[in-house]
Order: structure tokens, then C-alpha cells, then sequence
């Protein structure tokens, strides 16, 4: 019988102090824009993500946790700069090495690693948040696909969990959403894995320009109730 790996519980968690808290990934700029309304609406949201950007997060979650896992050196430079080739908005990037320093943080206290200090060396303007999650899921004994799937999980509930905040949906219905993806992520997670040996410049590159437009405006209000 396998018996599954208890930190990913732990780093899966929503009481993990990693800062997700304070976000909404969009979802709060698309309540505003009218994009999401209902349960149905969230759900489209959830798919449209889980397609573009959460692609490609899985994919560097995978790869960072499969580098940080060899011998020698990781390249955090290239990581980085093929992460940001994929988040153009400056507001996204500032939210990702946001939420990667406080993730990194919460991680080198949970599971000691000689990555966490390479990583920030390395990256003087802070390490974000997917590059964050591979290191932390290799410090913490986890696989690459364990890395891409609490990644996903990661993202799902930040959208879904601000919705409930923002337009006070049934909590319920939500995490019903939520459970209703489980395959999903577990097909995402899977081709995550599959690549995180690729060259970093060959892993996913899905786009998703509206959250990008979204992203930017957002940052503009005088008055929210998220970061992102």
C-alpha cells in the first residue's frame, strides 16, 4: 500500500503560512469586470486558469523540484528568466516573488535545505512563487508531479476561496467546485512531471492575456480587498 507523503499534506494546506491568503489570482478583478457571477461562472474561470497560467506554474513547480533534487549547481537564472518570458504584467511578477519570499520562508523553517539560500543568492530581487514551491518540494521529500499537483491545488483554492469572499457563494458549492478537479489536476500534475527535465525554455508556455489585462488594472484601484 503506498502511503502518501505527509509534508505534502502539510504544504497543501491552507493554513500553511504562504501567504495565498492575501490573494485572489484574479479572481477579484474578474468579479469586477463581471466575468464571474455564479458557481458556473467560477468554474469557468477555474478552467480557463488551470489551461493557461496553471500549465505553466506546474510546469516550473516540476522542474525546480527535479533540479533542486541532482547534484551540482541549478540554474535559478534560467529558470527565472524563462518564468518571466511567460508573466509579462509587472504587477503578476511582483505577486509571484512575493508570495515565493514568504512560501521560501515558511518552507526553510518546515524542512532545512542549502537550496533556499542558493535560490535567493542567486535571485537578489526574490524567487517566485513556482521556482519557490519546486524548492520547497524537494526539501520537503517530495516527487515533481507531488510538486506540480500542490502547485495546482495552490491555485485553485487562492481563485476559489476569494470568490467565496468577494460574492459570498455558498462555501459548499465551492468546494464542491474545488473536489470536481481533482482529475484535472492529477492529468496537469502528470505532464508537469513529464517535462521537468526538459530545458527550461522548452516548458509550457501557455498564455493567458486577459488575466494579464486584468492584472494590471486591478493593481490601479485605490480600494481592494486582494493583492492580486
Amino acid at each position: 500500500m503506498t502511503v502518501l507523503n505527509p509534508s505534502l499534506l502539510l504544504l497543501a494546506d491552507g493554513r500553511f503560512p504562504a501567504g495565498g491568503h492575501a490573494h485572489s489570482s484574479g479572481t477579484e478583478a474578474a468579479v469586477k469586470a463581471g466575468h464571474v457571477t455564479d458557481i458556473a461562472t467560477l468554474r469557468a474561470l477555474v478552467d480557463g486558469r488551470l489551461a493557461t497560467s496553471g500549465r505553466v506554474d506546474a510546469a516550473f513547480a516540476a522542474a525546480t523540484c527535479w533540479r533542486s533534487g541532482q547534484l551540482g549547481a541549478v540554474d535559478w537564472r534560467e529558470l527565472d528568466a524563462e518564468y518571466l518570458a511567460r508573466t509579462g504584467p509587472p504587477r503578476l511578477r511582483l505577486a509571484a516573488r512575493t508570495l515565493g519570499r514568504q512560501l521560501l520562508r515558511g518552507g526553510e523553517r518546515a524542512w532545512p535545505s542549502s537550496r533556499y539560500g542558493e535560490a535567493r543568492a542567486a535571485l537578489p530581487d526574490g524567487v517566485v512563487q513556482p521556482i519557490a514551491m519546486g524548492v520547497v518540494a524537494n526539501a520537503a521529500g517530495c516527487s515533481p508531479a507531488e510538486a506540480a499537483l500542490c502547485e495546482l491545488h495552490h491555485l485553485v483554492g487562492t481563485l476559489t476561496s476569494g470568490a467565496v469572499r468577494l460574492l459570498g457563494l455558498d462555501p459548499f458549492d465551492v468546494a464542491a467546485l474545488g473536489a470536481s478537479t481533482a482529475s484535472e489536476l492529477t492529468r496537469l500534475a502528470v505532464l508537469a512531471a513529464s517535462t521537468c527535465e526538459h530545458p527550461a525554455a522548452n516548458l509550457a508556455a501557455d498564455l493567458g492575456l486577459l488575466n494579464d489585462v486584468l492584472a494590471e488594472h486591478h493593481g490601479t484601484w485605490e480600494v481592494r480587498l486582494f493583492a492580486s
